[in-house]
């Protein structure tokens, strides 16, 4: 009788045996994935998990992944946001990723020279972070952010940039930190600007900064460009930039800009009005600001792109000059 129970206790400590060695197998053994995105939703917890990574043939076992949380102490204690697995990840990797990590960031590339509209296209397309201001206006979007009331447009008044966000943020959040970027920059370039410029307000320099943002095609050729915008508006000259025409032509534009275009009138046509347009055209990095906070010292009036794949673009004084260097940079190229 004694040895009978002696068998059974070393049967069921053998069962028991198998089951751990089963239990850590499953655990610990990593499994192969395609790079797998784990989103974990508001009020998620380790059971919801669990079935997730089990749909997704992700762990082996949901059972072993959910005894080991709770023998962990997990229970619902999980951020929300996403986690980036690897290839190859075991159960407990995951767990210990849940338990002790935070949710991967998401990258969102805001690049010089883009409309705002570009942008808002880009967030709106940004996976893994939620969409709260998708299909709001401009106007409402600004609102929200606690923008100037004196800004009646959104273009040019958000700074470009690599923005790294949690996963579990709202785009109003990337809103918010590329606008209060911007309005760091721009009143800083403001207090350091040059004492003699012809703009009135940090916003004037803002516009211009645009227009030297859209108008450069390398960067040393900046400082060139803001001195022509700004001689021009001293002597009361049209700035007569393509790319405020182009932006005033809004979804007219097809990739081309002809003579029609140019004498077409719009708020946005520095051929046919004086002055800054009425708002930015694009939005502007540091390098622009700085530009049009600090135009090199020169009577430049002109310029022409040279169209000999460097980028840079060839300066005139003179009507003259300009004229020679159409000739030279454009029309012996056609």
């Amino acid at each position: 009788m004694q040895r009978k129970q002696q068998q059974t206790v070393l049967l069921v400590l053998m069962g028991l045996l198998i089951i751990a060695l089963v239990w850590t197998i499953l655990l610990f053994l990593p499994k192969s994935n395609a790079g797998y995105r784990l989103k974990v939703p508001a009020g998620y917890g380790i059971s919801g998990v669990s079935r997730t990574l089990t749909a997704n043939d992700v762990i082996y076992s949901r059972w072993v992944f959910v005894g080991t949380a709770h023998l962990l102490g997990m229970g619902d204690k999980i951020h929300r946001g996403n986690y980036r697995l690897p290839h190859s990840v075991s159960s407990w990797q995951i767990l210990q990723r849940l338990r002790t990590g935070k949710p991967d960031s998401i990258t969102v590339q805001i690049i010089e020279g883009n409309t705002f509209a570009q942008m808002r296209r880009i967030i709106d397309n940004t996976p893994d972070i939620e969409h709260t201001t998708r299909g709001w206006s401009d106007s409402k979007l600004l609102q929200q952010l606690g923008a100037d009331h004196s800004y009646t447009h959104a273009e040019g008044l958000f700074f470009p940039a690599t923005y790294d966000i949690s996963s579990d943020s709202s785009d109003l959040s990337l809103y918010q930190q590329a606008y209060n970027t911007m309005q760091k920059h721009l009143q800083a370039t403001w207090e350091e600007r040059r004492s003699d410029l012809p703009y009135q307000t940090a916003y004037e320099l803002l516009i211009m900064a645009s227009l030297i943002e859209k108008e450069t095609g390398h960067v040393e050729d900046r400082s060139n460009v803001a001195a022509v915008f700004v001689n021009r508006l001293n002597q009361h000259m049209r700035l007569q930039t393509d790319p405020s025409v182009i932006y005033g032509m809004g979804s007219r534009y097809k990739g081309k800009i002809g003579k029609a275009d140019l004498r077409r009138d719009t708020p946005y046509n520095t051929y046919t009005r004086a002055g800054l347009p009425p708002s930015p055209i694009a939005l502007p990095g540091k390098a622009a600001l700085e530009a049009a906070a600090h135009p090199a010292t020169n009577d430049y009036l002109y310029f022409v792109a040279r169209n000999d794949g460097t980028g840079r673009s060839q300066f005139s004084h003179s009507l003259n000059e300009h004229n020679a260097a159409v000739r030279q940079y454009i029309l012996k190229k056609r």
